[in-house]
């Protein structure tokens, strides 16, 4: 009789880890799948503003005598940054560092485009070339609000993965922290401005 009663415990404790197991796993999924529609919201707004940028370029062209070294700076820029793809499940820090790289070194580009786009006139009362600056300044917009989203996520996810005992069960069913946007380097100092 006494062995039931061990064999009836150890079953019991059994069964609530396999419940609080199963549990754990499921949040995991459920926050991971979070983080990876985040994700994909994020390269969506990149696409969007790559997908601008060919519009963008040839308005100029045919507006003006436009810089060529900017042209193709610009599209150099675009072409890096839409050959990084990155799947969510695989997205570790050096991975986004180099996605946040390209991404930031295109909207370089664009800036100076559109900076050098205020010396000619003609260009910058062509109404293509408004609509389009507008459309990209919108999906400037949208691409920050989708990397908050994905940060948001992101920190979610990583909080069941390190809490206790959601640490445990991370550790035995293979989840792992996934990595934020941080701040570009040199963002914390203000531009410049001189007349």
């Amino acid at each position: 009789m006494k062995s039931f009663g061990t064999l009836g415990i150890v079953v019991a404790i059994l069964a609530v880890l396999l419940i609080a197991g199963c549990g754990q796993y499921n949040g995991f999924v459920d926050a991971e799948e979070n983080m990876e529609k985040s994700w994909s919201d994020v390269q969506t707004q990149y696409q969007r503003r790559a997908d601008l940028i060919p519009n963008l370029v040839n308005t100029v062209k045919g507006a003006a005598d436009f810089e060529r070294g900017t042209l193709e700076a610009v599209t150099n820029a675009r072409a890096r940054a839409t050959s990084i793809n990155i799947n969510a499940n695989d997205l570790t820090p050096e991975k986004l560092e180099q996605y946040q790289a390209a991404q930031g070194q295109l909207s370089q580009g664009l800036g100076r485009l559109l900076a050098t786009a205020e010396n000619y006139p003609n260009l910058k009362s062509n109404a293509q070339f408004q609509e389009l600056q507008a459309q990209l300044e919108g999906t400037e917009n949208r691409v920050a609000v989708a990397r908050d989203r994905f940060n948001a996520q992101a920190t979610e996810f990583n909080k069941k993965v390190r809490r206790f005992p959601g640490t445990v069960f991370a550790s035995v069913f293979g989840f792992e922290e996934k990595p934020q946007f941080q701040a570009q380097t040199g963002s914390d100092q203000a531009p410049t401005v001189e007349f």
